[in-house]
């Protein structure tokens, strides 16, 4: 990180967020992949004028180092890019096989994640793989540092390059959310509702920010197969590796047990979770193990514009701004893996909990207020510990409904991951075209990418299946509002 001359001058403060996430203590970055249907042309000249003209005009934060000045404060500094220093395209053999390019592709994201962003210039890089592997014909690959933004900012960023593949003239959409689903809760205004909601959510705040602090500081999860327990796990090697499920058949699901989307997704990957710790050690099946569901704190149902994110006092701010929630596992003991729709039923009782509840807030207050009495670094460890005491991240963004294109390179798929958490397992989730993408990273050599997707996509043929049998199942009310997360 540079130091800040006194004649110098500075564009803005970085957010506390910001300043987590780029300390002695973690250094965190999100790597955005974007699957192209044709072949990458051979000519590199295009992609410096994308990034010329599109890209770096996003945000001026693409455009500055971070700096502190000498009191310590970190600050946004203004320096002159050069778009070719920011641009890797690896060479592989030539004529091999798509199988033996699918591995240089996974070996070479495996490396980038572990390779730190340099401090000197400018906090993001643009990877172009034009070798063809099981999944594109192409690959682009951005790696962006965490203090530019979550992932709803990284989103919008990315998708302001893109266009509509059918007619670049109109705008792209997003999935619609019913805030009232069926036309339920419209009595949620009478007092004999309010009283009981008001009493369960302050219960629910006590337990939920008294566990919160126990996780993010005595209390660790059980090592198991899905967590190590050993220090310096960020700095090993990773897997990743993508999975990919129907909505529409998600959404029947979610009909069939009158639950919401989330709570499907959340069950399968509980239930999927479970299944693979049994198929490892049995006897750890059912260790107590935790989730740490990122939450956007944003109240909104879709994208803006980047312009109107930066735009002071925005409603849908550029940044980071998101909270956490630990979410315990339900284990096989407790919702049965005799009836998979335990699990569905179990995830949406614990998420309902924790939406009724200001544990979340709380949670971000205690942060800031950390940040002012501590330090910035002091806060940094304190998250540090949180994460290494749970047993894995899931993090999910929404995305467009259309197919999309860059530069005449229509898009098959994208998804993300995060790189540099000091976790086993990490799990991210994006929707494009009516499909739900999951990336699943993991340590290498300690879990076993393939066999955890096969037990992810296990359990969503058992959830499946007994949701379409057993259509009847106890109806319980709906999540109105999608969790949205980074």
């Amino acid at each position: 990180m540079g130091e800040l001359n006194q004649d110098e001058e500075f564009q803005v403060p970085v957010s506390p967020t910001g300043q987590y996430f780029n300390s002695s203590i973690m250094s965190a970055a999100v790597i955005g992949v974007l699957e192209s249907e044709i072949p990458i042309q051979e000519d590199d000249s295009l992609t410096l004028k994308l990034l010329q003209e599109l890209f770096l005009p996003i945000n001026p934060r693409l455009s500055s180092i971070m700096v502190q000045d000498e009191k310590g404060v970190k600050l946004w500094k203004k320096v002159e890019v050069i778009p070719k220093n920011h641009i890797h395209v690896p060479v592989f053999p030539e004529g091999k096989s798509i199988e033996f390019y699918d591995e240089c592709f996974n070996d070479y994201l495996s490396n980038m994640a572990l390779q730190p962003l340099p401090q000197s210039q400018p906090l993001w890089e643009v990877h172009i793989i034009k070798y063809p592997t099981k999944n594109a014909a192409g690959n682009l690959v951005f790696k962006l540092h965490h203090a530019l933004g979550d992932g709803y900012s990284i989103m919008g960023a990315l998708l302001s390059c893109l266009q509509r593949a059918d007619d670049p003239s109109l705008p792209i959409t997003f999935p619609e959310f019913q805030t009232n689903p069926k036309g339920k809760n419209n009595d949620e205004g009478s007092i004999f509702k309010k009283v009981p909601r008001v009493l369960s959510g302050i219960g629910n705040t006590i337990s939920d920010f008294a566990w919160s602090m126990l996780k993010s500081t005595f209390l660790q999860d059980d090592q198991t197969p899905i967590r190590s327990g050993e220090d310096g796990v960020e700095f090993r090697p990773m897997t990743i590796t993508t999975m990919t499920f129907c909505i529409d058949q998600i959404k029947q699901m979610k009909a069939n047990l009158d639950v919401s989307v989330n709570d499907v997704i959340c069950g399968v990957i509980f239930l999927g979770t479970r299944l693979y710790m049994q198929a490892i050690d049995p006897e750890k099946t059912n260790g107590k193990s935790s989730a740490l569901v990122l939450l956007s704190t944003r109240a909104i149902r879709g994208y803006k514009t980047v312009k109107e994110m930066v735009e002071p006092n925005s409603k849908t701010p550029w940044g980071n701004h998101f909270a956490f929630m630990h979410v315990s596992v339900p284990n096989l003991a407790k919702a049965g893996s005799q009836n998979p729709l335990n699990f569905v039923l179990e995830a949406q009782k614990i998420i309902r909990s924790k939406r009724n509840s200001a544990g979340v807030y709380l949670n971000g207050k205690l942060l800031e207020t950390m940040r002012k009495c501590r330090g910035p670094e002091a806060t940094a460890k304190f998250i540090h510990k949180t994460l290494t005491n749970s047993s894995m991240t899931v993090s999910n963004v929404f995305g467009p409904v259309d197919r999309l294109a860059l530069a005449n390179h229509p898009a098959k798929g994208m998804y993300f991951m995060m790189a540099g958490s000091p976790q086993n397992l990490t799990i991210t989730m994006v929707s494009y075209m009516k499909k739900l993408r999951v990336a699943i990273g993991v340590e290498k050599g300690m879990i076993d990418a393939e066999k955890f997707k096969s037990s992810i996509d296990e359990a969503f043929n058992m959830i499946s299946l007994a949701a379409i049998n057993n259509g009847s199942a106890p109806h319980q009310p709906p999540i109105s509002t999608p969790l949205n997360v980074t």
